[in-house]
């Protein structure tokens, strides 16, 4: 029993952490664990009563908290004056001054939507050079081309026929109606002959 000014009082075996000690990482286990709530207590290897933690402390490594878990920690004061567990570390994890669970979590969240920018950007580029490729207007034929095309002999000459069941195909009938005079085979005047017999 400790006497102070004339009054008994017991000797507390459990007591707060001192400042010393909250700036050192501390060992122990975990002892209790509320899945649905997202917090627990830590019982410490030496010292005080269990302490207070929320799983935004732990490291997202090593999947969800475990009861008997061995995890070293450091201690600050909570809002409420209690002491509480931060910057939880599980066994071969390098300390990493400053750093938390929640603030990993928040940095991986922004290189995510980096890499989804880059992946929607890389699809808008994609995109529009398929609709330019598309709608890009054909290149004039040169004269190379002109000649080629000239120098190509036909397989048709205009013999007088000009209705469609005198036709032996739709390129023949094409031919009679582009080169030859007075045929009766593009009713609608369309360009396209013989739609019911040949072209269709």
């Amino acid at each position: 029993m400790a006497v102070e000014r004339g009054k008994a009082r017991p000797l507390h075996r459990n007591r707060a952490l001192s400042p010393h000690t909250r700036s050192m990482r501390i060992h122990g286990t975990l002892s209790r664990w509320n899945d649905d709530r997202g917090f627990g207590f830590i019982a410490p290897a030496k010292g005080p009563p269990d302490i207070f933690v929320h799983i935004s402390e732990f490291p997202r490594e090593g999947g969800p908290p475990r009861i008997n878990e061995l995890i070293s920690f450091e201690v600050v004061p909570g809002a409420d004056g209690k002491q509480r567990a931060v910057r939880v570390m599980r066994p071969r994890q390098t300390a990493q001054p400053g750093a938390s669970p929640a603030r990993d979590r928040e940095r991986s969240s922004l290189v995510s939507r980096a890499i989804a920018f880059v992946i929607v950007g890389a699809l808008i580029a994609y995109g529009y050079s398929r609709f330019a490729q598309r709608t890009a207007p054909a290149a004039p034929a040169t004269e190379a081309d002109s000649a080629s095309l000239a120098a190509s002999p036909s397989p048709y000459s205009c013999d007088g026929r000009t209705h469609c069941s005198q036709m032996q195909s739709c390129e023949e009938a094409t031919y009679f109606i582009r080169n030859c005079p007075n045929t009766e085979m593009d009713g609608n005047n369309d360009g396209v002959p013989c739609e019911r017999q040949w072209c269709n």
